[in-house]
């Protein structure tokens, strides 16, 4: 009895993940009702790597003053799906080599933290009896000559925007709302248009203009909506314009087309004249790339960010890049001929 004991323990203990690991996916798929459904065989990515290897989700990056380009996302593993309150940031003088912005003794690269730094985001409720407050998708962004992040917290905590006072990207960083949340979701984002009118986004393709100071809203809010369905995404939209047209962007867990287990997490989009639409009709532009971001480089060209969320992405939990193009029709894929520096070796 004693020896059976023993076993089963140590069967236990083997397949129970390690503290960094990611957890096996969940056998039941992630779609929600409302997702696209892909039947024909997807685009194939290019071998990608990570920049570096770190446990980053939601990566999002922004070109800043100095030319260098900076990346956050959202931090903490294994306890993102738990308690959690660091927002930390990289620089990259070429997006080959990172490093944190803040390598202080015991801060590590750590810019803003809920329980140091906050208000309302200390509240932590429960989910299945457990405490989970986890500060997940800050997005950084350099408007107005300084930069701001976004944040958000789940259960109704709700979301953020931090401005950092000094002008640098290490801060220190000044809550925006700091006492009520922006808005009560998840996954906030930023869009500064060309006539210098800033916007806030978040959830499933909500969007209101801010004031001045960015510290409240102008008007009201509307959906951002693509003309043959009901939503960009469930979740992570992202804004940016190009060549006088806006892009809409969000994230769907689809239903893998080969019937495998899973789901898959890929990046959608559509396009528009108008902020305020219409929007074409939404269509899939980077598989396995669900929650991503875009940013120009010094040069001009555009990047998407990744981060990997699905068992058939090139990889897990890591920040990653890779170049877009864009089609006649103005839509984007991302691009077959990648950057040495983007791809495994």
């Amino acid at each position: 009895m004693k020896r059976l004991f023993r076993v089963l323990l140590l069967s236990l203990l083997a397949a129970a993940p390690r503290a960094g690991q990611t957890p096996p996916a969940a056998s039941k798929p992630q779609v929600r009702a409302g997702a696209p459904v892909e039947t024909a065989p997807l685009p194939k990515l290019p071998p990608l790597a990570p920049l570096f290897d770190y446990p980053i989700r939601d990566t999002s990056i922004c070109l800043g003053h100095d030319g260098a380009y900076y990346l956050t996302g959202t931090t903490g593993a294994p306890d993102w799906w738990a308690v959690t309150g660091d927002i930390q940031v990289w620089r990259s003088p070429d997006l080959r080599r990172w490093a944190p912005v803040v390598e202080k003794p015991r801060a590590r690269s750590v810019v803003w933290n809920i329980d140091r730094d906050g208000t309302w985001e200390k509240r932590i409720p429960t989910r299945d009896g457990a405490p989970f407050r986890p500060l997940w998708a800050p997005e950084i962004a350099f408007i107005k000559g300084t930069y701001w992040i976004c944040y958000s917290i789940p259960l109704g905590v709700g979301g953020g925007v931090l401005k950092s006072t000094s002008g640098k990207s290490e801060g220190p960083y000044k809550a925006m709302f700091p006492n009520a949340p922006a808005v009560n979701a998840i996954d906030l984002a930023l869009f500064a248009d060309d006539d210098g009118k800033v916007y806030l986004i978040w959830g499933a393709g909500n969007i209101r203009e801010l004031n001045a100071e960015m510290n409240g809203f102008v008007g009201d809010g509307w959906k951002l909506t693509p003309a043959n369905a009901d939503r960009i995404g469930f979740e992570g939209t992202y804004v940016f314009k190009r060549d006088g047209r806006y892009y809409i962007t969000g994230a769907e867990f689809v239903a893998n087309p080969d019937g495998g287990p899973g789901s898959d997490y890929h990046c959608y989009a559509a396009v528009g004249d108008s902020l305020r639409g219409p929007f074409g009709e939404k269509f899939l532009a980077i598989p396995h790339a669900g929650h991503n971001s875009f940013f120009r480089d010094r040069d001009g060209n555009w990047w998407a960010t990744f981060f990997g969320n699905d068992p058939r992405s090139p990889f897990r939990e890591r920040p990653a890049v890779l170049r877009i193009e864009f089609l006649p029709d103005g839509r984007f894929t991302f691009s077959r001929e990648q950057p040495d520096f983007v791809l495994k070796k």
